[in-house]
Parts: C-alpha cells; structure tokens; sequence
C-alpha cells in the first residue's frame, strides 16, 4: 500500500512545528517548566499538523540553502511572539511584586524554579493562580487561536519584519505597567494611606512608637483586602489573554 506524502506539505508541517514550538518554550502557561519539553515539543508538532494543511496550498518548494534560512527564521519568529504573550501577562507578576513591595513580604523573597519568577508570596500565588486559570477556563485556548492567525501576518518563510513586533513589544511594556498598577492599584493606595496615618499618628503621639506596629498592620490590611484582588482576577486573566491573542493577531 503506497502511502503519497506531499514534498510541500511536509516542509510546511516542519516550519509550523519549529515557530509552534520556539513559542511553547516562552510563552505562558506553556513555559512553565513543570511541562517537560518533550511534551512541548509534541504539542508544537500537534498544532503545526493543524494548521499545515490550510498553509500548504499555494507554498513554493526551497531548496536546501532557502529551507534552513526559513527554519531558523519560524525559530526566531515563534521566539519573540512568545516573548510578546509573556511580557502581557507579566503585568500579573508585576502587580503581586508591587504587592509585595508595598505591604513588607518582599524581604522574604526567594527564587521558584518552575515558574522562573524571583519574588515574594504575593508574586508567586498570583503567578500561581493566574497560569491555573489559565488552564481551568480555556484561556490557553485564546492564545494557541491567535498564535494560528499569526501565520496570516507572518507567512511561513517570508521573514520576519522587525518594526511591527518591536512597536508591539513597546505597547506590551507600556500596557504591562499600566495593568499592573490597575490590578494592585486599590490596595495600594490602602497600603499608603496607612503609612500616612502611622506618620500622623507618631507626629502627635511620638511615645507611641507608631512604625513599630506597621509591618504588622499592613499584613494584616493585606491579607484581609486581597481576596478582593483574587475575586477579580479571574475577569483580569481573561482580559489578558484575550490581549495577548490580539497582539500576536497584529504583528505583521
């Protein structure tokens, strides 16, 4: 039994599979390094089986010298559309760090190797969270979606333009600390409030020895107010990924 396989087909299958899988390896919730790699890349050559059948048609053949060229451009292309989805959810580990830095916990900082982050608890639990409800509401769903549509505004082999990715990243940057300091903004401004409050309070009352009961205070204001942070956070992962599919979508 003879079994035709196309010569363009599977070029295209190979070059889908390296840009899907060079952005398994960076973007969240895929680079979390409790996934093993092989897993990745058996998922990368999954969804480059996908979409390699819409791609084939109308793909001219290369030749040797051509072909790697496009190898190695779907390997840098899969990496900064990776980099670009990180740098959108980091505004989560932004805000739990900002957290951290504002209510005391930072001194107690340490470095989790599953999921890269140096941070304190707030920066690792809201990390934590967010990739779960990732997975828990199909966001991840959103992301693969529009690493899909990518391939419309980045062809296979057509290479990779530098000034749209690089003006997307500047947006990401930019909307990375917006959002952080939207998402943590409220407690925060509770957490200056009570420094003021301390500050006045040692101002009229210096034998109190009102800083001393600060570390205190502001735990316990943070850890009685962010349950509201983790009431939001799911509406907040949503609009994330939902983000994060439309700049992959826009790139090109």
């Amino acid at each position: 039994m003879d079994l035709p396989i196309s010569q363009a087909w599977l070029e295209v299958l190979l070059l889908a599979s390296l840009r899907m899988t060079a952005f398994l390896l960076v973007a969240p919730p895929f680079s979390h390094q409790a996934i093993p790699a092989r897993i990745k890349a058996m998922l990368g050559v999954g969804l480059g089986l996908a979409v390699s059948q819409r791609l084939s048609a109308g793909y001219q053949l290369q030749d040797t010298a051509g072909y790697i060229t496009a190898a190695v451009l779907e390997i840098a292309t899969g990496l900064v559309l990776g980099f670009l989805v990180m740098l959108v959810f980091a505004a989560i580990q932004s805000a739990g760090s900002l957290i951290d830095l504002f209510s005391g916990f930072q001194m107690a900082q340490a470095f989790d190797p599953q999921m890269m982050v140096n941070g304190a608890q707030f920066t690792r639990l809201i990390q934590m969270a967010a990739l779960a409800l990732l997975f828990a509401s199909d966001g991840y769903q959103l992301v693969i979606g529009g690493l899909a549509g990518s391939f419309s505004a980045l062809p296979l082999g057509g290479g990779l333009d530098l000034a749209r990715p690089v003006q997307a990243m500047t947006s990401a940057v930019t909307g990375m600390f917006l959002s952080a300091v939207q998402i943590a903004g409220p407690l925060l401004v509770v957490l200056v409030l009570a420094d003021v409050g301390l500050g006045l309070l040692t101002r009229v009352a210096p034998a109190l020895n009102a800083f001393a009961l600060g570390f205190p205070l502001k735990v316990f204001i943070t850890l009685g107010l962010a349950g509201f942070l983790f009431l939001a956070l799911p509406r907040l992962v949503a609009m994330l990924a939902e983000q994060a599919a439309n700049s992959l979508m826009g790139v090109g």
